[in-house]
């Protein structure tokens, strides 16, 4: 029997689905069906965090990500530490910002958990985590 896959689902994925958005909402939606049928979903607290900001109460939320489907996970320790290589990384390329964004932890929680990322946003996640299997719209 083989394992299940994991698949770390990025907020953008959910706030289409959520928000009916015009352009990613089918595309979204059926990546979401394709991993699911792979395997287990799961999130963070950052991407929850990340998600939450659509809704004015938590029931809402809960009823759309049931946790009997979409397990949730703490971020580990290792994730933060890769996060914080990673921020070193962009800041020795030119970028600006102060603090390590939410994508840089959530690649390094898919990353050291050995899961995959579904999301729109591959960009980011590609540069600075090459080895993560990354499934986007490219």
């Amino acid at each position: 029997m083989n394992e299940p896959v994991w698949t770390l689902v990025d907020s953008n994925i959910w706030l289409d689905l959520f928000g009916d958005d015009q352009k990613w909402a089918d595309w979204s939606e059926q990546a979401l069906a394709r991993a699911f049928e792979m395997g287990l979903l799961c999130i963070n607290p950052i991407i929850y965090a990340e998600v939450s900001v659509r809704f004015d109460a938590v029931e809402p939320l809960e009823a759309l990500l049931p946790a009997r489907e979409v397990l949730r996970e703490a971020l580990p320790y290792e994730a933060a530490f890769l996060a914080g290589k990673a921020f070193a990384m962009y800041r020795t390329r030119g970028g600006t910002k102060r603090a390590p964004s939410p994508d840089f932890y959530i690649g390094a929680h898919a990353m050291v958990s050995g899961y995959r990322l579904l999301t729109r946003d591959t960009a980011r996640f590609r540069t600075y985590f090459p080895k993560l299997e990354v499934i986007g719209p490219d």
